[in-house]
């Protein structure tokens, strides 16, 4: 039964977005966005959604940032009083990072060829809605999980005046070698099969199996997978990729996420790194994790003496979907004290 009640939680959070109202999505217009490559983004725009009413004095507002392939209507199951931020007291601002099909990104950029990216890129863009159109001068707090994480720990290193509070779940600062190799497996598979001639339906079909593989554990699989009707679920697996997030999108992300590393503007020193973060840190941290490994997160939480929730249960990079309650009440409670 406490597994029925887990997946009971994630349904309802997570596809809260289908089922109830949803706040209008919204596009700010960047403009000419300098990338970290030199290349420069034209006519860069990102989309976001609002929750919540925002304080006198500016002093309630929360960033929401999405995870891969994530888009801000998705973050919204998760925006609420059971949630992981409590829109009755923040102020709460979804955005779709760049590249996930919402905001700028291969599938439509119409100038030129689409530059590579970065997720300090994605920052710097968020950074420029919420200073220069917004007009907020600081913010109260960041949140995001996975993909989501990455552009949290790149708001605190580039920008570490500006956020007060930040929360990167199931987290990396810096890939580890075991994240390159899957994600680079990842992008032979793009690489190679459209150059055999594969359709994007194929390639979908096995970057979606290496996802439910590496998503969670050998043993949630063993447990919750029934071998005698495997072909059912091999079968799942067999669908045409998003509308919105295409397998170029797809790619577009997933070379941002290879390049990821905070400490790189530091001589990759952790400790420079360490010394400019002056916001507070909760980190939840799966030790399960396939995807992301937990190492590079657990050094920099020692290093800052960051907040710390450890999960440990079969659930893989979805660690926090399964222990979804306890996780958004810690997060809400970080968030109040």
């Amino acid at each position: 039964m406490k597994y029925m009640y887990r997946y009971i939680l994630i349904f309802i959070f997570l596809l809260a977005a289908d089922l109830l109202p949803q706040p209008k999505l919204q596009f700010a217009d960047i403009g000419r966005l300098p990338l970290t490559n030199g290349d420069t983004l034209i006519d860069c725009r990102i989309g976001y959604r609002t929750f919540g009413k925002l304080n006198g004095d500016s002093s309630n507002v929360i960033l929401f940032l999405t995870w891969f392939g994530g888009s801000s209507e998705q973050l919204s199951g998760l925006i609420g009083k059971n949630g992981f931020v409590d829109d009755s007291l923040y102020f709460v601002v979804a955005i779709d990072a760049l590249g996930n099909g919402i905001s700028t990104s291969p599938s439509n950029y119409g100038p030129q060829s689409f530059p590579e990216i970065s997720i300090r890129d994605m920052v710097n863009s968020q950074y420029h809605l919420l200073k220069n159109i917004f007009g907020f001068n600081k913010i109260y707090g960041a949140v995001g999980g996975s993909m989501g994480s990455m552009q949290v720990f790149e708001w605190i290193t580039s920008y570490p005046e500006y956020i007060k509070k930040a929360v990167p779940y199931v987290c990396t600062p810096k890939s580890t070698a075991n994240d390159l190799l899957q994600w680079n497996i990842r992008l032979e598979i793009i690489d190679s099969y459209r150059k055999l001639g594969a359709d994007d339906r194929q390639i979908n079909k096995i970057l979606s199996m290496l996802s439910a593989q590496l998503g969670r554990t050998p043993d949630y699989l063993a447990e919750k997978i029934n071998a005698d009707e495997f072909k059912k679920y091999l079968d799942s697996f067999d669908r045409e990729p998003g509308v919105t997030f295409t397998i170029d999108n797809y790619r577009a992300q997933l070379k941002a996420m290879i390049s990821h590393n905070i400490y790189n503007r530091f001589g990759n020193s952790i400790d420079s790194a360490a010394n400019v973060i002056t916001a507070e840190v909760f980190m939840i941290i799966s030790l399960t994790d396939h995807l992301l490994h937990p190492k590079t997160s657990m050094e920099l939480a020692e290093k800052i003496n960051a907040k710390l929730l450890i999960l440990d249960n079969n659930c893989g990079h979805l660690a926090v979907g399964c222990e979804l309650d306890r996780c958004s009440r810690e997060i809400r409670d970080f968030f109040f004290n």
